[in-house]
């Protein structure tokens, strides 16, 4: 009949012109968190829309730092003269170590850079605080909160004060240019989860005598 149907393309000539779900439900959520975290760094230098808040912030800063913290709490571990107070600081001294090295090792890998409009002028950095994922600070905050409300007998405001300085640090990372939001967030998460592998190997004269020998 000379009639004749065109043969199809190969697959690999066809253009995809349906990306997929996830990938664009990603790209969104990069864009949103990149626009939301570049508009609440509003601290991120001294002509931004709060500059004059940002030395506040820097010390707000310092309170979440891991030097401050681990000093702090040898210190405490070194004077103490009760069982009961040396077997809780050092266990914290163990979860602030090991939040230490998880969140370099994340960091390590996902290599996410810190905002454009950070200034790197922060409070004693290490190789791997070039990079963003995740917020550190937060991390820390979220699992000093947990411990010191699970182990520390506190009156209901001092409570609310824990929980609150954990949550200003985290918006602060933000608020000075240090993060990006989901930064912030899933380091909140992730310590939060920390502190049950905390309590999951909690050290105690039984389980690790030898390290209670040396105190």
């Amino acid at each position: 009949s000379g009639s004749s149907t065109a043969a199809p393309l190969p697959e690999e000539d066809c253009m995809k012109l349906n990306p997929s779900f996830l990938g664009i439900a990603l790209s969104s959520l990069l864009a949103i968190d990149l626009w939301a975290s570049k508009r609440l760094g509003v601290c991120a230098g001294e002509g931004s829309a709060w500059g004059s808040a940002r030395p506040l912030m820097k010390v707000i800063e310092v309170s979440g730092h891991g030097i401050p913290w681990l000093l702090g709490t040898f210190y405490g571990l070194c004077q103490s003269d009760s069982s009961a107070a040396r077997e809780v600081l050092l266990n914290l001294l163990f979860a602030l170590l090991l939040d230490l090295v998880l969140v370099a090792v994340v960091k390590g890998i996902v290599k996410r850079r810190r905002p454009t409009h950070n200034k790197m002028d922060m409070f004693v950095t290490i190789s791997v605080d070039k990079y963003s994922f995740p917020s550190g600070h937060a991390t820390r905050a979220a699992l000093v909160c947990r411990f010191v409300l699970h182990h520390l007998v506190l009156a209901v405001p001092l409570r609310v004060l824990v929980v609150l300085w954990a949550l200003i640090v985290g918006v602060s990372r933000v608020m000075l240019g240090r993060h990006n939001v989901t930064d912030v967030l899933f380091g909140l998460l992730l310590g939060y989860a920390l502190y049950s592998v905390v309590e999951y190997c909690w050290l105690s004269p039984l389980s690790a005598p030898a390290l209670f020998a040396l105190w």
